[in-house]
């Protein structure tokens, strides 16, 4: 792995950036009927979805560590992983996406954009690379029949 930065931290961190943007940018502002019904359903969304993706994690037996990919000892393709291949990740932008709605700043869907990118390039490239490796054949078929975020 090229960082070993968690990504609930990452998630944080972006989360930070949103509020102080929020704070300190002068325009952007918005809102609109059922903000905030919106915001939480995203926000139910993202527990739910990493929720699941833990369960089945925790059923194949398998490591959910993702700055140690490589104790990973089964590949994980159904269920949600069928729809996502980073439920994890998709649950942490459905918070942020939340977040950013509650706060009414437009400017932070730039932020949440940021937040995909960072960690297509230094948490989901590295892990490809590493499951690639190990699984082979069979994670390249997967990866052609399922998408990366949604």
């Amino acid at each position: 792995m090229k960082m070993k930065v968690p990504p609930a931290l990452v998630m944080l961190i972006f989360g930070g950036v949103m509020y102080v943007l929020d704070r300190f940018l002068p325009v952007g502002e918005f809102d609109f009927f059922g903000k905030q019904e919106l915001a939480m359903i995203l926000s139910g969304l993202g527990v739910l979805v990493i929720l699941i993706s833990v369960i089945q994690f925790f059923i194949k037996k398998t490591t959910m560590d993702p700055l140690n990919p490589k104790k990973t000892r089964k590949l994980v393709t159904n269920g949600i992983y069928s729809f996502t291949r980073n439920p994890m990740y998709l649950g942490m932008l459905l918070f942020l996406l939340a977040f950013g709605l509650k706060l009414g700043n437009a400017f932070n869907t730039l932020v949440a954009a940021g937040f995909v990118s960072y960690m297509n390039k230094f948490q989901i490239q590295p892990e490809e690379e590493m499951l690639q490796q190990k699984f082979g054949k069979e994670y390249g078929f997967y990866c052609k029949l399922t998408r990366r975020w949604f």
